[in-house]
């Protein structure tokens, strides 16, 4: 049974939730689930945004069906071609033969890599081209590594609704909401709302500010992203934090330990510390990067300003799960940020240097401190230089930047 959703006069959700999806992408965990969105616009002409997931093909063909309600389907707008949205393209075009898809080249060049659509309509269209449905008007704009090369968004004149591909997306199934203000989106979604930015986009932050510029030149009513909520009030809680993070800058002043540790001994030295912060003032948060998703620590480090990163030394380099954090942050462009690094090793302790050049790799990056290195276990004599540690990273926030 069909399960659709008015957006606004004309304009239908015909997308669908998946809650049994363990990884999204098989990288990143979701147990809120998520939504797949796809956008029907009803006029002299009829318009599909998008499609969906293998997962919610079947769902989603019924609601497109509803939402026609008898009529042809004109056009199919692509505006990205990852496989959770457009998945469904070869079922659209079989049961509506006179679809004409309005794609990208680079798109249409990905469409036929993935699918076999034979002689399809299509118009291939660029930056700033335009498209009447009969009352609305489509304008395209290119968003390219947003987060893919043939990504485009499309902005409706009348409406003024930005339809946004990828961008302003958030993990999490709509659980019967719609719309951003139906919800507590800064309790209930925010966080998922950062993880899937900066894990999904956040490698291409200038992308981002290139589109977010273009964006400056429209009036946006309504942001209806393939991901999450739409919004339609308040518009700025969404932007603002995009902002900041395509800029690589801290939402919050404050500091987020992450450690390795594999018989505790380098955990301690990390609340140890995190305790001299809290004495300070300094808000912390610690994550044992052998326990919590890789996915939420780079969130949490888009987030804050200080990052600490304690490791034991392993096999003569980092611990195992410690590097393909580093690795992780570094591939996503983690940038200016505040650095403090403890590292641990019995008899030769590398692991801090090894963190330290490949975060050093990573534009903006300023170590604090010296690395505190501990042998085995924290010692008394080396209660000193923790303290040291903790006195530069209280010394490196700003008067009146202090949380």
């Amino acid at each position: 049974m069909h399960c659709i959703k008015k957006i606004s006069d004309n304009l239908l959700w015909v997308g669908a939730n998946d809650r049994r999806l363990a990884m999204f992408e098989g990288v990143y965990s979701v147990p809120k689930g998520v939504s797949y969105n796809a956008y029907l616009l009803l006029d002299e002409k009829t318009a599909l945004f998008d499609t969906v997931d293998k997962a919610v093909q079947g769902r989603f063909m019924e609601n497109l069906a509803e939402g026609l309600g008898g009529r042809k389907l004109d056009y199919l707008i692509l505006q990205h071609i990852e496989p959770d949205h457009s998945y469904a393209v070869e079922a659209v075009a079989a049961k509506y033969p006179d679809v004409t898809l309005v794609l990208s080249a680079k798109a249409w060049d990905f469409v036929s890599q993935f699918f076999n659509l034979g002689d399809v309509k299509r118009i291939i269209v660029k930056e700033g081209d335009d498209l009447s449905l009969g009352t609305y008007k489509l304008h395209f704009v290119m968003a390219p590594m947003v987060h893919w090369p043939e990504v485009m968004v499309t902005y409706e004149e009348k409406t003024k609704t930005l339809f946004s591909a990828d961008a302003f997306g958030s993990f999490g199934a709509l659980n019967g909401a719609i719309f951003a203000d139906e919800i507590n989106f800064e309790r209930d979604y925010f966080d998922e709302a950062r993880r899937y930015y900066t894990n999904i986009v956040g490698k291409y932050g200038p992308q981002v500010q290139a589109l977010l510029n273009k964006a400056q030149g429209l009036t946006i009513e309504m942001i209806c992203p393939l991901h999450g909520f739409v919004w339609r009030k308040n518009l700025g809680e969404i932007i603002k934090p995009y902002t900041l993070w395509s800029k690589y800058e801290p939402e919050e002043q404050g500091v987020m330990i992450a450690y390795a540790s594999v018989y505790g001994n380098t955990e301690n030295a990390a609340e140890i510390l995190a305790s001299r912060l809290w004495e300070a003032g300094i808000r912390t948060v610690m994550f044992d990067v052998s326990v919590t998703p890789a996915s939420e620590i780079i969130s949490a480090a888009f987030k804050w300003s200080h990052l600490v990163f304690a490791s034991t030394t392993y096999n003569a380099g980092v611990f195992v799960t410690m590097e393909a954090l580093i690795y992780d942050l570094a591939a996503h462009n983690i940038q200016n940020r505040t650095v403090g690094v403890i590292e641990n090793g019995s008899w030769a302790a590398t692991s801090g240097k090894l963190m330290k050049d490949k975060l050093a790799a990573c534009r903006g990056m300023r170590f604090v401190g010296e690395t505190l290195s501990i042998k085995s276990s924290v010692k008394e004599e080396k209660l000193d230089e923790l303290n040291t540690l903790a006195k530069a990273i209280v010394d490196s926030f700003k008067v009146d930047e202090r949380p």
